[in-house]
């Protein structure tokens, strides 16, 4: 089976750079994954993308040495199969706040005995090779997101899941949820104690931690702290920054 780049970079103790795609179109995907990420993520919790344009879009990243991921739009084993059957080599899965949802979570991704992922990968065959239900569970990237109070309150049972590769950290939401404006670059504030937290006791449990943000300054600063996978921005907001930057230049001038 073709192995999971993720998980090498991570062996060696170095952070992944990680791209998100909410386009919902093949070339705009291929585009972003020859820019040199380590992985890109298909979101398809909030985007314009859906399951049938999935297919099209893992084919693109294909073309390059990105590992292919999805955020899918909810904790639910039918779509999670899916997703892993067409060929994704890691899942995003929102919305994780207790040990039930991690373990259901991490069950949809694993083959028995380990867990209860039907049989059928029909395009990851192709992708990670004729042996790929043999190690398929050893691959296969599980990051749980953490975006609420309630994963707080159940931040060490869920970071205890076994076969959960780690934790990803939804910022806005986990502000929306205290009480705060939902931002995604957190440089203080009474955030800022949480993702170090979420962090902190991952790596206790020996997973992995990820976060979203906004900018390359917030990346830098994850990676400082010690982030293992950081995705600094999407695809959306890199065309429209660079438009609204080229508009504003030119009427200026």
């Amino acid at each position: 089976m073709r192995p999971n780049h993720l998980k090498k970079i991570w062996k060696s103790g170095k952070p992944a750079l990680n791209g998100w795609c909410q386009i919902p179109h093949s070339l705009s995907t291929e585009m972003m994954a020859h820019q040199g990420w380590d992985s890109i993520t298909i979101d398809l919790q909030h985007s314009g993308v859906t399951e049938s344009d999935v297919i099209s879009m893992l084919q693109a990243i294909s073309t390059t040495e990105a590992v292919p991921m999805v955020r899918t739009p909810w904790n639910e084993p039918g779509v999670i199969m899916r997703l892993l059957d067409a060929g994704a080599y890691g899942i995003i899965c929102p919305m994780i706040n207790n040990r039930d949802d991690a373990e259901n979570f991490v069950a949809a991704c694993k083959y028995p005995p380990v867990g209860i992922r039907s049989n059928g990968p029909f395009r990851a065959l192709m992708y990670g090779g004729s042996d790929y239900q043999k190690f398929a569970n050893g691959e296969i990237v599980t990051l749980a997101m953490i975006e609420t109070q309630e994963a707080m309150e159940n931040l060490t049972e869920i970071v205890a899941t076994p076969g959960l590769d780690g934790v990803y950290i939804g910022p806005s939401d986990l502000s929306i949820s205290h009480g705060e404006a939902p931002i995604l670059d957190h440089f203080d504030g009474p955030i800022v104690p949480l993702i170090a937290r979420i962090r902190e006791e991952a790596h206790a449990a020996g997973k992995v931690a990820g976060i979203h943000g906004a900018s390359s300054k917030y990346a830098i600063r994850m990676i400082s702290e010690g982030f293992n996978l950081v995705t600094p921005t999407s695809d959306i907001r890199l065309v429209a920054a660079g438009a609204s930057q080229m508009v504003d230049e030119i009427r200026r001038g």
